[in-house]
């Protein structure tokens, strides 16, 4: 047996008018704290705990910024900080309710700071994760860190799992294929034949790369005219969509052609805080950061662990150098 690790996504029901006002405080105090901590350029768990510990934030919140802040300058090197940061919990707010008798099977309880002041909220899952979900109700999967995203006016809320599963066996010599994930080349692959790199792949991001500057563009034009909410929102769900399609496939071609190898082991970049990594302008910063490299890796994985196949991550640092072309 093998653990692996998953993240888990649900976006929020609407919300009351009462929830989403508590939701947009909660997100606008922790931002608030995490940039002064940030700004203080505090490197350790107790003085980051000195400067968040005033504000109206639940305990889980403290916690995880106690935890992070320490490693934006430390660890990853980070210059500034991206203005969407999502809120960081730790597993300590993973509390998941679930009934067949609901519209929306399962719920989150949501953490406020103070005692009576939390509240449950309806949650839409990727159904192709459901049972991940009733593992994660059932304590039979570990939850680990905890983010809450707003895009626009939904809230998407991520859970990294832990689970055990059958550790996929590879007779003999396993041939290592690494994938990376980019921008003009959504991903490129290459397999280590022998200690040679050798039968290259690429997808094109073209089509990624057009559809996320015209949405750019179009919600940019359609703010600028005032346009009405229900129509913003019609032209950002199409885009998403649509991104969501390319993730799809660009996944499964990947997958496919991991499978023309021998025992093949799928080796990808570890971009868990690529946002603090990625320091191009303000320019660049906005296009690599409209670009969801951690949900193709995710879609990756997951097609990957159906077929068989083994994932592994690596430190990003030097990758290039195998394979520099």
């Amino acid at each position: 047996m093998t653990t692996i690790t998953k993240t888990l996504q649900a976006t929020f029901a609407p919300p009351t008018a009462h929830k989403q006002s508590k939701l947009d405080e909660l997100l606008k105090t922790y931002r608030d704290g995490l940039q002064e901590a940030f700004d203080a350029g505090v490197s350790t768990m107790s003085s980051v705990s000195e400067i968040v510990t005033p504000y109206d934030l639940p305990y889980q919140a403290k916690a995880a910024l106690c935890n992070y802040v320490p490693k934006l300058r430390k660890t990853y090197h980070a210059k500034e900080l991206d203005d969407s940061h999502p809120i960081r919990l730790t597993n300590q707010a993973a509390k998941f309710d679930h009934s067949e008798e609901r519209d929306y099977e399962f719920t989150w309880w949501v953490p406020r700071p103070g005692r009576g002041t939390n509240f449950w909220i309806p949650l839409r899952i990727n159904p192709e994760q459901e049972d991940l979900w009733h593992d994660l109700v059932a304590e039979d999967a570990k939850a680990g860190e905890i983010r809450l995203q707003k895009h626009r006016k939904n809230w998407v809320l991520h859970v990294t799992v832990e689970y055990p599963v059958e550790e996929p066996a590879t007779d003999g010599d396993a041939t290592h294929i690494g994938l990376d994930i980019g921008e003009t080349a959504l991903i490129t692959g290459c397999a280590l034949k022998d200690g040679s790199p050798t039968d290259p792949f690429v997808c094109s991001g073209s089509r990624a790369k057009h559809l996320r500057k015209e949405m750019h563009t179009t919600l940019k034009r359609l703010q600028e005219r005032d346009a009405s909410e229900w129509r913003i929102d019609e032209r950002f769900g199409h885009y998403q969509n649509a991104l969501t399609d390319t993730v799809e496939k660009a996944s499964r071609q990947a997958v496919e052609y991991a499978k023309q190898f021998e025992n093949p082991v799928l080796v990808m970049e570890d971009l868990t805080y690529i946002r603090e990594r990625l320091d191009y302008g303000k320019y660049m910063n906005r296009r690599l950061h409209s670009w969801a490299f951690a949900r193709l890796q995710g879609r990756i994985e997951d097609k990957a662990t159906e077929a068989g196949i083994p994932v592994e991550y690596v430190n990003p640092a030097y990758t290039s150098q195998t394979c520099h072309s």
